[in-house]
């Protein structure tokens, strides 16, 4: 497995390797062992699978905040899509910045989210699935959400993404700079 690290602390990429035969191919997409050797100490509790029916569907800009907060390992399993992840601990010196990431059923890269950033992403062809670990139980106390278009942020989306694809939570999610972070870097 191939491990890169982004400008974002603790923010990874992870290319598992690919066995290609004949018939396709084979991979092991998690492996705790393997992780624990790159010094990555994760317990995956909840594994999520999210469709998405129409290309240019945003979710996010979301996160689960303490004593519920979540790090993800988010794969695509079907399709492609934007991935996006914004640094959200106060103190951090990247607060505020964000990474994009093509994920796709082809490139078969993964991005390790840690707790204490937003997590979005944008399909970019229909018939997307998206799959994701979870370190922690979902908590709709403790669910949350920015703007995923917010200006101060300036993500720069894909010019597929059609806003009247989302959903009321994500319409109605509170800009960036009326959000107070519940994290400390």
């Amino acid at each position: 497995m191939k491990i890169l690290e982004t400008k974002l602390s603790g923010l990874k990429i992870l290319t598992p390797r690919r066995f290609n035969d004949t018939r396709g191919f084979f991979c092991e997409s998690w492996n705790k062992k393997t992780l624990q050797e790159a010094g990555i100490m994760l317990e995956f509790v909840q594994d999520n699978h999210s469709f998405s029916s129409e290309k240019g569907t945003v979710r996010g800009l979301h996160f689960q905040a303490p004593p519920h907060a979540q790090d993800k390992l988010v794969r695509c399993g079907r399709g492609a899509f934007i991935d996006v992840v914004v640094d959200i601990r106060n103190g951090s010196p990247t607060y505020g910045e964000w990474v994009k990431q093509e994920l796709s059923f082809e490139n078969g890269k993964q991005i390790l989210v840690p707790r204490g950033f937003l997590h979005g992403f944008a399909t970019l062809v229909p018939d997307t699935e998206i799959i994701y670990k979870c370190t922690d139980y979902y908590s709709p106390e403790c669910d949350a959400a920015v703007r995923w278009n917010d200006p101060d942020i300036g993500i720069e989306w894909p010019d597929c993404v059609d806003s009247s694809l989302l959903s009321e939570k994500d319409a109605k999610a509170p800009v960036f700079s009326e959000f107070a972070s519940p994290f400390i870097n």
